[in-house]
């Protein structure tokens, strides 16, 4: 960005105007991905660079190279869903309360993942 500003000060042509304003927002969803781990500890996978670690990305993925596959892992994440809400309602694991609702928590988020994208390929 800082070559290309020396040259927008002169006299730019309309490829290093697009190329600036693609670098700058590049820069912005840097900042923002950065932004956003720094509150909350979570990536919002948006920019170009990390897009293809999310979990989203991934399922995706496996839902176009193997359905089958990916229909079971819904299938498992709604039973760990139900096995984790049963584990936090046993007196018996009162010592595992924290890591099951941790786990639950991260299943119910991978779940509405399953679901969206369910539900975007049928609506």
């Amino acid at each position: 960005m800082l070559a290309l500003d020396k040259v927008l000060d002169g006299k730019p042509t309309k490829n290093d105007i697009k190329r600036m304003a693609e670098l700058r927002i590049r820069n912005l969803q840097a900042f923002g991905e950065l932004q956003n781990y720094n509150d909350s500890g979570k990536w919002r996978y948006k920019h170009p660079l990390i897009v293809h670690m999310s979990e989203r990305f991934s399922l995706l993925e496996l839902k176009r190279k193997d359905p089958e596959q990916f229909l079971r892992e819904s299938a498992n994440c709604s039973h760990n869903v139900k096995r984790y809400t049963s584990y936090l309602k046993n007196e018996n694991r009162a010592d595992k309360r924290e890591s099951d609702r941790q786990n639950l928590e991260r299943h119910k988020e991978r779940q509405v993942i399953f679901e969206d994208i369910i539900k975007n390929e049928n609506g």
